[in-house]
């Protein structure tokens, strides 16, 4: 069988918040720092020794690949989900991993490609780590920002996400959009169907099956001309 990939960087929605910067250039190809954002991923991961990555894709979807092209200038091989040339349109988060499992590792990267993290490391013996338990992913948590005050997850003291309410420290945390996933976590999903990752996240914590850590470097979830703006 032929290698797969070890990550996948999620470039199909829409960014309606974005607009109309969005209306004739999809999120992830907007320019932050000198280069595109998810070229920050791509250069990540080959540091990291990744080799392989998908990008999944819908809107204005014969962009991204004119833009990266195989991959080869940064020592990658790209591969593209089209969710867009095959489904009509995006198929929200767990839906687009779904479509993309056959060409994904059993464990794989996750990143969200609107996300600037330019000093987060795809450690290989993280995965390495991660790939020796049982648990469906892996997920790096950040402080909540001021447009998401309530956060998403509390983090157990076992190292367990927690989906009702705050650990120990008394606090919730907002997920980063950064991920170690096992295949498992969205192998049910029917390819096509638009399914979001979320649900799946909060049932996967109640029975303890999802791990999580903080991350304390430079994190920004670009969603608005502003946020850009002063991040340029």
């Amino acid at each position: 069988m032929a290698a797969r990939a070890q990550a996948i960087i999620l470039a199909a929605g829409r960014g309606e918040r974005m607009r109309p910067l969005t209306d004739t250039t999809p999120k992830p190809l907007l320019p932050v720092r000198g280069k595109p954002l998810i070229v920050w991923h791509l250069e990540a991961l080959a540091r990291a020794g990744v080799q392989r990555v998908v990008v999944n894709t819908a809107w204005l979807e014969e962009q991204v690949p004119a833009t990266l092209g195989d991959g080869s200038r940064w020592g990658l091989r790209i591969d593209y989900s089209m969710e867009g040339r095959d489904h009509g349109g995006a198929l929200e988060t767990a839906g687009g991993i779904a479509k993309a499992l056959p060409l994904l590792e059993d464990v794989f990267w996750v990143a969200s490609g609107d996300i600037h993290a330019p000093a987060f490391t795809f450690d290989a013996e993280a995965r390495r780590r991660f790939a020796a338990t049982d648990h469906l992913a892996h997920l790096w948590l950040v402080p909540n920002p001021s447009f998401h005050a309530k956060g998403d997850f509390g983090i157990g003291a076992d190292g367990l996400g927690r989906a009702d309410g705050p650990g120990p420290d008394g606090q919730t945390w907002t997920y980063a959009n950064l991920a170690l996933v096992r295949a498992s976590l969205c192998s049910h999903v029917p390819v096509g169907r638009k399914e979001p990752l979320g649900p799946l996240l909060f049932d996967g914590m109640r029975r303890r099956a999802i791990s999580v850590e903080r991350w304390d470097g430079e994190w920004h979830n670009i969603g608005t001309p502003a946020q850009l703006a002063a991040l340029r």
